[in-house]
């Protein structure tokens, strides 16, 4: 009996113990979303890394072409720096036997020849032309050069058949106010200058001859420390 009762009284205490409980399994797409949500972050993600690497692609081409720009500007610089060191304007130099006056040099004929031969056969082939006087100051600088008052220079001015006025080789005409010429403007007569008078004469006459041509200035190397 008393077996019996143990028993009894065991099973009971084993029936009211609590079970154990474990938590309740959740449907399995409750955490997972629906498929376009899914599909929206994937495109999401994928834009963001496309916009990152645009970003680093340009971020690098504006470093590299401002690297350029500078590499290029550097160069530049050291080559007008090396121009300027190796190349310096000099004085206006005239050829030799050529006299500077203002900007011009001047080459005083020491032959006589008739005003076509002056001009053809001598000024062109030194690749320049008759005098052309431009105001009263050139004048009186030429005419202090010439130092003997009975020489007798061609300058590039005679008389056009057409016009009857004095004209100069470059196509223009002389301002008489500017030379005062003695003589007439006749057929056939060109104007030679001396130390004191502008006379017009038969272009056959033979007389000496003044050239000009432009002054020009020259550059000299000079040799720069390395």
């Amino acid at each position: 009996m008393d077996g019996q009762v143990t028993y009894a009284e065991l099973s009971v205490s084993q029936n009211c113990l609590p079970k154990s409980s474990s938590p309740p399994s959740l449907p399995q797409d409750v955490c997972q979303g629906p498929l376009w949500h899914r599909f929206a972050l994937k495109l999401c993600c994928v834009g963001v890394m496309l916009l990152t690497l645009t970003v680093i692609g340009l971020s690098a081409s504006v470093v590299f072409l401002r690297q350029k720009l500078s590499i290029d500007k550097s160069s530049m610089d050291v080559q007008e720096n090396r121009n300027e060191t190796t190349e310096r304007p000099s004085l206006l130099k005239c050829p030799l036997d050529w006299l500077p006056v203002q900007e011009k040099c001047l080459f005083f004929s020491r032959t006589f020849k008739s005003w076509n031969d002056s001009l053809l056969a001598d000024c062109f082939t030194k690749e320049s032309s008759l005098l052309l006087i431009k105001d009263q100051e050139e004048l009186r600088l030429i005419q202090n050069e010439i130092s003997d008052g009975g020489l007798l220079y061609w300058i590039g001015l005679n008389c056009t058949l057409a016009e009857k006025k004095w004209k100069w080789i470059n196509g223009s005409f002389s301002n008489s106010n500017l030379l005062k010429i003695t003589g007439n403007a006749e057929e056939n007569s060109c104007v030679y200058i001396s130390r004191t008078q502008i006379t017009s004469e038969s272009c056959e006459v033979e007389n000496k001859w003044i050239c000009q041509k432009e002054l020009k200035p020259t550059r000299k190397k000079v040799c720069s420390a390395s």
